[in-house]
């Protein structure tokens, strides 16, 4: 067994210390910074301090992460106390075992717990499909975040 081993199970753990928060940190350097080249400036802001983490485990390690924000306003036409997920992020080894998937339920069941209408998400294009398979629907025109294309896209909860 390897580390990479995607057949393990995967299991979601809300971030509870600095410690797993510096995982979450360190997923999000490999993914963003490395990868996809966002500056460390805009890949770390504020809504860290407030956002509620999760983190991915498959073997005993952390593999993935994301996060959930309530949002001060409710997106244009729509009502109630809506959450934005953000920063999701997987290690690419373990991108094909559904991690992505178990962090947006994990994330969008906490939205619930906390009573929220709906939840938004700025989707890089390449991501659009998984985004619809888990019922989110664009909105709007593509728009450029840290240099990547994106749209934004809601669910109703």
């Amino acid at each position: 067994m390897t580390m990479t081993d995607t057949t393990l199970p995967v299991t979601i753990k809300q971030i509870q210390s600095e410690a797993e928060l510096f995982q979450a940190l360190a997923i999000r350097e490999v993914v963003f910074i490395e990868e996809q080249h966002v500056p460390e400036g805009i890949e770390r802001d504020t809504e860290d301090a407030r956002a509620y983490h999760v983190l991915a485990f498959q073997g005993g390690h952390a593999v993935g992460t994301g996060r959930l924000v309530l949002l001060a306003q409710a997106p244009a036409g729509k009502e109630g106390l809506w959450a934005q997920v953000g920063r999701m992020a997987v290690l690419k080894a373990h991108r094909k075992a559904h991690v992505g998937s178990r962090l947006l339920h994990s994330l969008e069941e906490e939205a619930r717990r906390r009573g929220v209408n709906g939840v938004m998400l700025h989707a890089q294009l390449y991501a659009l499909e998984f985004y619809r398979k888990h019922g989110y629907e664009p909105v709007g025109a593509v728009f450029e975040e840290a240099g990547i294309p994106h749209l934004e896209m809601l669910k109703g909860l």
